[in-house]
Order: C-alpha cells, then sequence, then structure tokens
C-alpha cells in the first residue's frame, strides 16, 4: 500500500501535463527574440534571465511575438515584476490581433494602472465582434458595471514584488477570467470574470506596449515579465477500435479407422504334406504293377 501511495502523485502529475498542449512558452533563460520597435528600452536582459519594458504612453511602442493561437479555449500565464507606474502610466500585456490596438478587437489585455483609483488590477476585452468589456480590482467601478461587476473590496499592487498572473478563457461556457497571485507565497490577491458572450478567435500575438495609448508622455511603466506560456487543451486523439468479425465454425467429426493388427501374416516355409490316403493309393498300384511284371515272367 505505502508503494502504491508513492507512486500515485507522479502519475497524477503526468495525466495533468497531458490535458494541456503548450503552444509557446519561454523562460528567458536565452534570447526570445522578440519584435520591438523600441530596443534601447524593451529588450532581453541576459543578466536576470527576464524581458524588461518600459512603457510610455503617445509613443506608439511596442513588442510581440506570435502566439501560434487560432481559436477555442486557453491559458495564458506570466510572472511580472513592477518597479515603477508612474500616475497616468499603463502596463498592459496580452493576446492581440495583427492591430496591437486595446482599442480594436479581437484582444485579451492584462492591466495594472495608477490612476485615481490608486495602483489597480484590470482584465480587458476587446471581442472579435469589437465589443469592449472590462473589469477591474477597484470595489464599486462605474467601469465593471452590470453582470460581470466585481463586487469585492479594492485590491491594490504593490511595486517591487513579483507576481504569477492567469488568464483563463473556457470556451463551452464563454467565460475569461483572471487570477493574480504572489509568486513567492502562492497567494491570490485579486480574481474575477467576464462573460464574453461569443467565441474568442484571431489573437495571433502576444503583445506588450503603449500603441493605442494616447495619454500624457513622459509617465512610464517599468518593470520586468518572466515565465509566459500560453496553452490549450489538448486534443484527445483515440485510435479506431476495428470491429472484431465473429466468423461460426462448423466442426466436421473425421471417423477414426478401425485399429489394424501389426503383426504380420505368417508365411509357411515347409512344402505342404499331401494326405495320407493319396499315399496308399500310388502304393497300391505300384504293387499292383509289380505283381503283373511277375506273371509274365513265370510264364515264361
Amino acid at each position: 500500500m505505502l508503494c502504491l501511495v508513492a507512486i500515485i502523485p507522479p502519475l497524477q502529475a503526468a495525466s495533468d501535463d497531458n490535458t494541456v498542449s503548450v503552444i509557446y512558452q519561454t523562460s528567458f533563460s536565452t534570447d526570445p527574440h522578440w519584435i520591438t520597435n523600441n530596443p534601447s528600452t524593451n529588450f532581453w536582459d541576459p543578466n536576470t534571465g527576464t524581458y524588461h519594458f518600459s512603457i510610455e504612453p503617445s509613443t506608439g511602442g511596442y513588442v510581440y511575438t506570435d502566439s501560434n493561437y487560432e481559436r477555442g479555449s486557453f491559458t495564458f500565464e506570466y510572472d511580472l515584476n513592477l518597479t515603477q507606474v508612474d500616475e497616468d502610466a499603463t502596463f498592459r500585456f496580452g493576446l492581440s490581433g495583427n492591430e496591437m490596438d486595446p482599442s480594436k478587437g479581437p484582444n485579451v489585455l492584462t492591466l495594472f494602472t495608477n490612476a485615481k483609483f490608486g495602483r489597480i488590477m484590470w482584465l480587458h476585452l476587446v471581442t472579435p465582434g469589437n465589443k469592449l468589456m472590462e473589469v477591474n480590482s477597484q470595489a464599486g467601478d462605474e467601469l465593471s458595471s452590470g453582470p460581470s461587476a466585481y463586487p469585492g473590496p479594492t485590491v491594490n499592487y504593490e511595486l517591487n514584488k513579483t507576481y504569477h498572473i492567469t488568464v483563463n478563457y473556457d470556451d463551452d461556457h464563454k467565460i475569461l477570467s483572471i487570477a493574480v497571485k504572489e509568486r513567492l507565497t502562492g497567494k491570490e490577491i485579486w480574481s474575477y470574470f467576464i462573460n464574453t458572450a461569443e467565441s474568442l478567435h484571431g489573437m495571433n500575438r502576444i503583445f506588450l506596449g503603449s500603441k493605442g495609448d494616447y495619454g500624457p508622455m513622459y509617465v512610464f511603466a517599468r518593470g520586468n515579465i518572466d515565465n509566459v506560456r500560453l496553452s490549450i487543451p489538448a486534443v484527445v486523439t483515440e485510435t479506431p477500435t476495428e470491429p472484431v468479425t465473429t466468423i461460426a465454425t462448423m466442426t466436421t467429426k473425421i471417423p477414426t479407422p478401425k485399429p489394424t493388427s501389426s503383426i504380420p501374416t505368417t508365411y509357411p516355409t515347409d512344402t505342404p504334406k499331401s494326405p495320407a490316403h493319396g499315399i496308399l493309393a500310388v502304393a497300391a498300384l505300384g504293387i499292383i504293377g509289380v505283381w503283373g511284371v511277375l506273371g509274365k515272367l513265370r510264364k515264361n
């Protein structure tokens, strides 16, 4: 029993790994060669093994890489450490189409802002049908009205603390959700969801930047991201089982031949003897013949 208990956890982990297919992943241990129009402020940092960014409004700055995503459910996750978020500055990171514009669909973005609500977190969505939906960690925010309004207390993020952000999209139920956890402790500080009402697709890029942000210049959101991963449910392919055809067979009873003697027939090796009466007849004829000859001699 102890052996079985010891084996169960690895088997469960293997099973969990088999339920998803990773379509993009980087730990920044090597240069991922992301494309940017400002390599002096957005670049891979080999010293920390992370990607450094500096986002400034109204500059049209961007960083992106291909996501390999087409449609359906997905999970997007990454680690984030913000070292500076000035007032009116915004950190944006997520999935986007070719436009990489937060106001144009489709896109799913995580936002960390610093404005009148303080340092709060957002889940931002523009559907393929160009419907904008957002929810944030501010209690009673008018932008989060409706069925998806966040009902909890205000939650603020901190600078110089690493968070793990997970965005999950369930295509079957049309639910998009976000969870923000402290990387060191695993403690969840905020999570919520949006009902998308339509299927998401067409987000072929992983995007970071200020493109589409026309706020005041000379304010910055700076920091590092790490461990970026995008996964989708694994496709389970079942091997078709060919039907087994049962062929009725007829059993023919073969008669068992009767046993034959294995003893060979004994053939006579001597000449068979004549019957006794035959020998007597020959002897009588011989005597008669002798007496006849003797009779003739006496007459002479």
